[in-house]
This record gives C-alpha cells, sequence and structure tokens, in this order.
C-alpha cells in the first residue's frame, strides 16, 4: 500500500489523500518507478475543474522524478537504481508523428492513458493515472518510453521539474519558436512556465524580454529570470511603443485562456510569431477575422510539450544548469509533504506560488 492524491469527480475541491493505494502489476515493457519528488502544475488544477479532460478516479501528478525500482523482462533502457523523470508523453518511436521528427505528438499511449487503470484503492476500485502517469503517488507502473534516465547527482526536485516545467517553457522558446539572438520577446503570464519561457528566451540570445502579468508582485522575479522590462495590461501599448515600436518578434502567451492568446496576438510585430503555450479549455475559443490573419503575416503556433524529445532535451538542460545558464533552483516557491498537498493546491489557486514540490520520503 501506498499513499496518493485523488479527485474522485471533476469539481472536486479536496483531494482524497489516501495511504491504500496500489499500482497494477508491470508488464514486460513497463517499469515501476517510486516517485521521490512531484511538482504541483497549473495543469494538475485543470484536472481537478475539467478544463483538461480526464477519466476518474483520478491520481493526480505528471511532473515528476524518482528511482527505478522493477522493469519488465523487455526493458532494455533503464534498470532498478536508476534516476528517471516522468515523460507524460511517451513516443513509441515508430508512428507518422515520431518519424517526422515530432515525438511530442505521439498518440500511441493516449487510449491507455484514459482506458487503463493504473492503480487501485483500498484493493478493489480502479484509477487512473493523469496523463497516464499520476505522479502524486509514492509508486507509479509506466511504460518504459515514459522514463528517462537522468544523472544521479541531479537533485530529484530539480528532475522533477525536467518533467513538464522547463522542456515546456525553455523549449517553446528554443525548440518552438527558435528565437534568434537580439531578437524582442514578451511573455503573457509570469507564472512557472512563463518564467522558464523567459530564461529560455535569455539563453537564446534575445535583447528585450517583456514579461507581462496583471499581478505586479511577479514582476521582480520576472527580472530575476531575465525579463529586462514588465508591464501589466493597462500599461501594455505604451511599453510595446516605447520598446519596439510596432510589436514584438515573438510573443509567448503561457496563460491558457482566449483572451491572453488575443493579448498575445496583439503585442506582436507584423510578420512576428505568436506561441501558444498554455494549456486552455475546448469551449473558450480564440477568435481572429480573416484579414487580419492574412494581411498581418503572422504566424500562429502552438507548443505542445515545448516542442521537447525529452531523450535529446534533457540531457541538454541539464547541461544548462549545471553551466549556471538554467536556474532550476529559484523556481521552487516550497517543498512540500504529501499531507500538505491541498494547502498547495489553494496556494496555486490563489497565485501565491510559482512552483511547489512534494518530495516524498
Amino acid at each position: 500500500m501506498a499513499r496518493a492524491a485523488i479527485v474522485h469527480a471533476v469539481g472536486d475541491k479536496e483531494l482524497d489523500l489516501r495511504d491504500d493505494v496500489t499500482t497494477v502489476d508491470p508488464g514486460p515493457a513497463e517499469v515501476r518507478v517510486k516517485i521521490r519528488a512531484t511538482g504541483v502544475c497549473h495543469s494538475d488544477l485543470s484536472v481537478m475543474t475539467g478544463v483538461l479532460p480526464m477519466s476518474t478516479p483520478t491520481v493526480v501528478g505528471h511532473e515528476g522524478a524518482g528511482e527505478v525500482l522493477e522493469v519488465g523482462d523487455h526493458v532494455t533502457s533503464v534498470q532498478p537504481g536508476d534516476h528517471v523523470v516522468v515523460n507524460w508523453t511517451p513516443d513509441c518511436g515508430i508512428c507518422a508523428e515520431c518519424l517526422r521528427g515530432e515525438p511530442y505528438l505521439c498518440m500511441a499511449f493516449i487510449g491507455d492513458a484514459f482506458g487503463n487503470p493504473r492503480f487501485r484503492i483500498g484493493g478493489d476500485t480502479p484509477a487512473f493515472g493523469m496523463a497516464g502517469v499520476g505522479t502524486w503517488a509514492e509508486e507509479v507502473v509506466l511504460p518504459h518510453q515514459a522514463v528517462i534516465k537522468v544523472d544521479a547527482d541531479v537533485p530529484f526536485e530539480y528532475a522533477a521539474l525536467l518533467g513538464c516545467g522547463i522542456p515546456t517553457g525553455v523549449g517553446a522558446a528554443i525548440n518552438t519558436a527558435k528565437v534568434k539572438p537580439g531578437s524582442t520577446v514578451a511573455v503573457v503570464g509570469a507564472g512557472g512556465v512563463g518564467l522558464a519561457v523567459i530564461q529560455g528566451a535569455r539563453i537564446a540570445g534575445a535583447s528585450t524580454i517583456l514579461a507581462i502579468d496583471p499581478n505586479e508582485a511577479k514582476h521582480p522575479i520576472a527580472k530575476q529570470f531575465g525579463a529586462t522590462h514588465t508591464a501589466t495590461l493597462d500599461n501594455l501599448d505604451e511599453t510595446k511603443g516605447l520598446l519596439t515600436g510596432g510589436g514584438f518578434d515573438y510573443t509567448f502567451e503561457v496563460v491558457g485562456k482566449a483572451a491572453a492568446i488575443t493579448t498575445a496576438w496583439q503585442t506582436t510585430r507584423r510578420g512576428g510569431d505568436v506561441i501558444v503555450v498554455g494549456a486552455g479549455a475546448a469551449d473558450d475559443n480564440f477568435e481572429m477575422n480573416a484579414f487580419s490573419l492574412l494581411f498581418e503575416g503572422k504566424s500562429l503556433k502552438a507548443s505542445l510539450y515545448g516542442g521537447s524529445y525529452l531523450k535529446r532535451d534533457i540531457p541538454r538542460f541539464v547541461d544548462l544548469w549545471r553551466a549556471g545558464k538554467l536556474d532550476i533552483e529559484n523556481l521552487i516557491s516550497r517543498r512540500i509533504q504529501f499531507e500538505e498537498l491541498n494547502d498547495a493546491v489553494r496556494a496555486l489557486t490563489k497565485g501565491e506560488v510559482i512552483r511547489q514540490v512534494v518530495l516524498f520520503d
């Protein structure tokens, strides 16, 4: 029996914190992982509220890292004792998307995530894992493609963020937008992923990086991570004019709202790129008239998982961290225990924190 945080139905305000949850046994191509650290992300809240659909009951959590306990007979990529990052979008390696070099679009395991319960509550009740993983649990059983080995000197709480926040944000700047040195960048939303986008733009060599957030308490934090300027929605037009004249080369939407995409579009220069990073609701429609779409010459791009290929990108991110170019430590607002998860959800809902990390003993 192990601890796990359960949502029984969409709209639940409180997590059911259990100590009687078990995993399924690993199959020949699967691994059992002891989760040592897991992040508390806005996408987790979106599962609780129903913005991101998921089968229930669900073990929440998708951003995690841990230690391999057991491997199936066919697994050769990792072995017991290895430290690993959980990849919530595992790639099969043989589908059209994978062969095109877009593993983050692989759908091979999606059906399994929604239709195959990975846990049992109290020994009898089946439960699913969020995004097919469910890292707010002490143990998970995953396809071997869903774990990426990481060097043992990387702290587990850092490795957890390498599973979502950092590849989603830094990857959006480096992989999706391919920000050019000397360019101008704006980021709508200065939460955890937005700060990772800012770091990615800084690493890529952007000369001007504007962080846009209505919460002015986030502005000095954004500058700590590389923003050169900050703005609220009220002074955005004035700031845009002062910094660029006509708009930014790249603008990233990291909120998950149609209104924020509109803000990003209006902040971008003619011919610039608008990159959508936030996970929004299916009924939140973004509208653009056909004239503007063509004659403003802007590109609207989606950045799922930061366009990241974790087998390639996690070693890159680790190298950047070791070189002092990627700040992971200061992305972590607080380290908490499992029993504090409901408080962590409330703090994130109120916008009081950047990233909280649950540490399992």
